[in-house]
């Protein structure tokens, strides 16, 4: 009986308890879910690396709150099941050091990225496809962030192209049929044809704040 009682006080402080307080700005992620992906991408994208920022430092928190709120109900489970199992997979794949069972979010920087070393390097091939799942996400995420774009010489340039028929009729990739701003009269509007400089101004959505 007391040991009955031990485990589930154990399970719930284990998957319940301790988890920094939800932001309720993020509409997808629970409490758990926003503190893993935090620690996870800080694991990948770590402060002070080769990149510009950090994965924290990115915004891929608010990312993956968008991300998670475009799937379908069925992925958006899945997705919540990934960041579970890597969470607690430490019960059976545990960080190096005396305290390498405890959750992922608890853990050392040193011993999260040891952790997601393990599962990218693992000969069991399930392992890695699981980290791989994750890697695409935060990956997707960090690399949507302007700052990490403009360090990588990757951010758009200002194009000021021709609106065609279709800009009529379909909306930008990911908004509603609402967003749809064209009307026939803008495809009467000339537009420069000359070469893009490369060192030309970054669209606005990707410049350096002032």
């Amino acid at each position: 009986m007391l040991v009955g009682i031990a485990l589930a006080v154990w399970a719930l402080v284990r998957l319940a308890l301790g988890y920094p307080r939800r932001d309720p700005a993020l509409r997808q992620l629970s409490a758990r879910d926003q503190a893993f992906v935090r620690a996870a991408a800080d694991a990948v994208f770590p402060p002070g690396g080769a990149l510009a920022i950090s994965g924290a430092e990115a915004g891929t928190l608010a990312h993956v709150d968008r991300y998670v709120a475009s799937l379908s109900p069925r992925s958006r489970v899945l997705i919540r099941l990934l960041f579970f199992l890597l969470e607690h997979a430490t019960l059976f794949f545990p960080a190096p050091g005396w305290d390498g069972f405890r959750r992922f979010t608890s853990l050392t920087p040193a011993q999260r990225a040891a952790v997601l070393e393990g599962w990218g390097r693992s000969p069991l091939a399930v392992r890695r496809t699981v980290f791989q799942s994750l890697r695409a996400v935060l990956t997707m995420a960090y690399f949507a962030n302007p700052t990490v774009l403009r360090a990588m010489g990757l951010a758009p340039l200002a194009i000021e192209s021709p609106v065609v028929d279709a800009d009529l009729l379909y909306p930008p990739i990911g908004q509603p049929r609402s967003a749809v701003r064209a009307t026939p009269a803008d495809r009467e509007r000339c537009v420069p044809r000359t070469p893009l400089d490369p060192h030309g101004p970054l669209d606005p959505a990707y410049r350096e704040p002032a």
